[in-house]
């Protein structure tokens, strides 16, 4: 029995090599891998037409994009430059005429510290 039992043992000990190599696709990649690019490769395809209307609505709003940045630019550069410290002021208000307006807090109001947690 032994003398059977060695054989068998030798040649499945040696096919596991074979069985592992099986395992690997063409190139090399395992299933797990090819699977995975399989998955992946059909998200790119889905999201393909979504990224394509987000390139095209991103050449849309280009010119008006660089407009304001040209418009507006000098004038929250002034803006930063007068604001030292943003920590002094409100959150920005808007007026029921359209008017923003920017109060600065009180020095009570600055030392206060907020009690209790700060949720995000």
């Amino acid at each position: 029995m032994k003398q059977i039992a060695l054989p068998f043992v030798l040649a499945s000990a040696m096919s596991l090599p074979l069985a592992a190599q099986e395992a690997e696709g063409e190139d090399g990649f395992s299933l797990m891998e090819e699977g995975a690019k399989l998955f992946f490769r059909g998200i790119i395809e889905e999201m393909e037409p979504a990224l394509d209307d987000l390139r095209g609505m991103a050449e849309e709003m280009q010119p008006a994009l660089r407009s304001f940045v040209d418009e507006m630019g000098p004038a929250l550069a002034d803006l930063l430059d007068k604001v030292d410290d943003w920590t002094v002021y409100h959150p920005p208000e808007i007026l029921p005429n359209g008017d923003i307006i920017l109060r600065r807090k009180t020095p009570q109001e600055q030392t206060e510290a907020p009690q209790g947690e700060i949720e995000l």
